[in-house]
């Protein structure tokens, strides 16, 4: 039996933010990234709400931690909202949804994404650091009641960020096509994601403002198809290093999801149909998966992205002083479960050996 639930409302397109107005907003606490703090976007955004009372949340850090969460529901308590609205990337998001989860009411939330790659405004997933490890939450109470995608967010976007993120995207439509929890509805979702993504990507990197839209909202539908399928081991293991080592996640997984898919045999029918549906299927079973796996690694050059671990700056020393630690992690992460093939501590430590860079 396949269960599929989005209870998020999306709005999408030019000026969807100005639906603030009709939300009838009294009390609003805004969950933000310093940067839109900084350039009045948290400014703008207040007042469109048209919010009777307003406080704003803008100490945002990668990899948001347990305890800055309990500093932004410190912050909730006094006000008391009716809405909690996360502004930013993944870790603003992230971070609003655990505001709203662990606070101990049930406030509306909003999130309005600023970057097109991890889902999270459509999401039953937050990712909570808490020494030196990422840990994911699940819960159908973590997926907002409203996204909002307004791509004139997006115009300034660092060319790094839309490159890192971007994988991101490609990250969760691939693991989510492949994932034992997937079906018909989130397969179609994922597959979609990727026919926009992959070609939509490198002109978005490029300054393509026409792309942007496009890109967020397959942003959005690869999140919808994750949520409901469930992801794999190359989240399990870029959590785990991104909590070891602190690099920007989607920068890991475009470094590890070739390398994932070699070692998930037994998912290689699943490939192959993934990529004759996006064109890179002639041959074999084995040609068609491989034909994809190369696609990927073009695709990852021509955005400047890292090959290996080494190239993110992980010297060998320092990989080897933690790997056990990496692999715990890896095995203890929730998004194993889903894996195509069942996780063993021999396959992250064959996918650290692939994608290390020594030799």
């Amino acid at each position: 039996m396949e269960q599929f639930i989005c209870k998020t409302r999306i709005f999408s397109g030019k000026d969807s933010l100005h639906v603030l107005p009709t939300l009838h907003i009294k009390r609003l606490l805004l969950v933000a990234d310093p940067f839109f703090y900084e350039n009045g976007t948290v400014n703008h955004i207040a007042h469109l709400s048209q919010a009777q009372e307003v406080a704003v949340f803008h100490e945002i850090t990668p990899d948001p931690s347990v305890s800055l969460v309990a500093k932004g529901i410190h912050l909730l308590h006094r006000l008391q909202p009716d809405t909690v609205l996360a502004l930013g990337g993944g870790s603003a998001m992230d971070c609003a949804k655990a505001i709203a989860f662990f606070c101990g009411s049930s406030p509306r939330l909003i999130a309005v994404p600023t970057t097109s790659g991890s889902g999270s405004e459509v999401t039953n997933f937050a990712i909570l650091t808490h020494n030196g490890r990422k840990h994911p939450l699940v819960d159908e109470k973590l997926r907002p009641d409203i996204a909002i995608l307004d791509d004139s967010l997006l115009r300034s976007l660092p060319k790094n960020l839309i490159a890192e993120t971007g994988f991101d995207l490609i990250s969760h439509a691939m693991e989510s096509w492949a994932a034992t929890g997937s079906g018909p509805i989130s397969q179609a979702l994922a597959l979609q994601a990727l026919r926009t993504a992959l070609p939509l990507l490198p002109p978005s990197r490029a300054g393509d403002l026409s792309a942007r839209l496009p890109m967020h909202i397959a942003s959005t539908m690869a999140g919808i198809a994750f949520s409901a399928s469930g992801l794999g081991l190359c989240h399990a293991i870029s959590h785990a290093l991104g909590g070891a080592f602190h690099v920007p996640h989607g920068r890991l997984n475009a470094i590890l999801l070739p390398a994932v898919m070699e070692v998930n045999t037994t998912a290689v029918p699943q490939y192959a149909h993934l990529a004759r549906q996006l064109g890179y299927g002639t041959g074999s079973d084995s040609m068609a998966v491989r034909n994809l796996k190369n696609a990927l690694i073009r695709l990852r050059r021509q955005l400047e992205l890292p090959d290996t671990l080494q190239q993110c700056g992980i010297s060998h020393a320092q990989l080897l002083e933690k790997r056990e630690e990496v692999v715990s992690a890896a095995l203890a992460d929730a998004c194993c479960a889903t894996n195509p093939l069942p996780v063993e501590a021999s396959m992250i430590h064959r996918v650290l050996d692939l994608v290390c860079g020594h030799g």
